[in-house]
């Protein structure tokens, strides 16, 4: 589960950096707003970069630039589902910044423990063993999916995001989504079933 992950508890402190920017949000959403809003949102946020980055760490420090641009931009909102998407974006956006800054997406890495694998259902298993083998796999198969794939399969299947809020976040149409998840879901049960990414690539097309 994810309790079992390392994840940052403590709201990180908008309010001590004289930001001009950051002093003009306070008048959009309050410090105990925000800080409420956090306590929402961090946990399925940082879930979700960890996923797209297979790192950790990354994901840590990801999570705190993504507030703070939230908090920093001072928008506002029609709805909680408008400023949570938003936030999603921004996240998005943090994280495909700093892979084209290293020039590549890092490989989802294996884990330790369970709590990491993908929540993509494989099949009913006989014991323990098999189905941590099995979610192994479909671990390091999400490891060689695009990055916009990664981002679209956990945002629909582990968030339980519309297809308008998905377009939203990872900036495509809406109505381009279904058929960039059944890609995604096609090119993924290729390369579980043998197959590797460039052969379902080349599939795809």
């Amino acid at each position: 589960m994810i309790g079992s992950m390392s994840f940052p508890l403590v709201m990180p402190d908008m309010t001590m950096t004289g930001d001009a920017h950051v002093d003009g949000a306070l008048s959009v959403m309050g410090e105990e707003e925000f800080r409420a809003f956090y306590e929402r949102t961090a946990r399925p946020l940082w879930s979700y970069l960890s996923r797209i980055t297979g790192d950790r760490q990354k994901a840590d420090d990801y999570l705190q630039e993504a507030y703070y641009r939230f908090y920093r931009a001072g928008r506002r909102h029609e709805s909680e589902a408008h400023r949570r998407n938003s936030l999603f974006q921004i996240a998005t956006n943090v994280a495909r910044d700093a892979a084209r800054r290293a020039r590549n997406y890092a490989e989802v890495p294996l884990e330790d423990d369970e709590s990491s694998a993908a929540s993509v259902p494989v099949s009913n298993t006989p014991t323990p063993e098999h189905e941590f083998a099995m979610r192994t796999d479909v671990a390091r198969a999400i490891g060689q999916l695009e990055p916009m794939q990664r981002e679209l399969l956990w945002l629909a299947y582990a968030q339980g995001a519309s297809h308008e809020e998905i377009a939203e976040i990872v900036g495509v149409r809406a109505i381009s989504v279904r058929t960039l998840l059944f890609r995604a879901k096609r090119k993924l049960a290729a390369i579980l079933s043998g197959g590797t990414a460039g052969a379902a690539q080349e599939g795809g097309r």
